[in-house]
């Protein structure tokens, strides 16, 4: 059966980190949900080859309308961290156990968060300092699975296997 997925997408985002794994996610039967600040938005990625309707507001969803969270990279995760509400968002998927999938700069969020703390993880190699300082055993591979909740990837290049390591995560809950 398939999940509602809660994706966290404002301008600016990395176009095939939203795009990709939505492909796959929505190809393996699961709903997303697009949240920003207001529903209708159209947000558009930094490279403009991807233009996203904003499905739902965040001041209208709350983490328990959702089985999972997506955090795709690029400055998206940098401008949402500022907004306490994006943060409370993200961390409630955390402290609740269940599945954040966060690839390329999305881990910013969770550390923002102070969610991390702890974790096996991965992310851009700009951030790598910002993980470990969080508290992360930072591990530089193409997807890093800490236990069977978060799913990290560093890079496009990922983008396979973290789309892989998701699907194959949301299957067991």
């Amino acid at each position: 059966m398939g999940k509602k997925i809660a994706v966290v997408l404002t301008d600016m985002f990395e176009d095939v980190e939203y795009t990709d794994p939505a492909q796959a996610l929505e190809d393996a039967g699961h709903e997303l949900t697009v949240i920003e600040n207001e529903k209708g938005n159209t947000v558009t990625g930094k490279n403009g080859d991807a233009k996203v309707t904003v499905d739902a507001s965040i001041n209208d969803v709350k983490p328990d309308d959702f089985d999972a969270l997506l955090i795709p990279g690029g400055f998206s995760p940098d401008i949402l961290r500022a907004d306490e509400r994006f943060v409370k968002f993200s961390k409630a998927f955390m402290d609740e156990k269940k599945p954040v999938l966060a690839i390329c700069h999305g881990p910013q969020l969770l550390i923002t968060a102070k969610a991390l703390n702890g974790r096996k993880a991965t992310g851009y190699k700009s951030i790598q300092v910002d993980l470990v300082n969080a508290g992360v055993d930072f591990i530089d591979e193409e997807v890093v699975v800490c236990g069977d909740q978060l799913i990290t990837s560093r890079q496009p290049e990922d983008i396979p296997a973290f789309n892989r390591e998701s699907l194959a995560l949301l299957e067991k809950i």
